[in-house]
């Protein structure tokens, strides 16, 4: 059974799950840390250390560029199934993220735009699809291992 952690109130949370009032990065980071440690403790084969630290970067860049970018997270829960973990975070925005150049017109160093690339490079697969209510919702699988 997966694991999961949601931002929105539930009913019921899976033995081991982590519930969050905000969710900002540090949230973000935590509740994947939680889950991941949950999952461990049910008898999941432990974790490679530098797996957890790239899934709880995902989680606070993707949190990070729906606060930024996005209007605001909207939804976050976090699954961990088998030897991955998907970490999701809606936001109100319909825009597509986009990987920003490094430099402005003029040549001259930008700072920040450096989230995106990071979700796209350490994630398996990433998906942002279109919600019904408006907004949009990003997924991102790190495996564990």
């Amino acid at each position: 059974m997966p694991e999961k952690h949601r931002t929105t109130p539930v009913v019921e949370l899976p033995p081991g799950a982590a519930r969050s009032e905000a969710c900002r990065p540090a949230d973000a980071r935590q509740a994947v840390a939680d889950v991941i440690t949950a999952c461990c403790r049910a008898g999941h084969p432990p974790c490679d250390a530098h797996a957890v630290s790239d899934a709880q970067l995902v989680a606070s860049e993707l949190t990070t560029n729906a606060i930024l970018h996005g209007g605001g997270v909207t939804d976050f829960h976090v699954d961990v199934v088998g030897p991955e973990v998907r970490v999701c975070v809606s936001d109100r925005s319909d825009r597509l993220p986009v990987a920003r150049p490094p430099t402005d017109p003029q040549g001259r160093f930008r700072s920040g735009g450096h989230g995106w690339p990071i979700v796209c490079r350490l994630a398996r697969d990433v998906q942002v699809r279109d919600l019904p209510t408006g907004g949009k919702c990003i997924s991102a699988v790190v495996s564990l291992t």
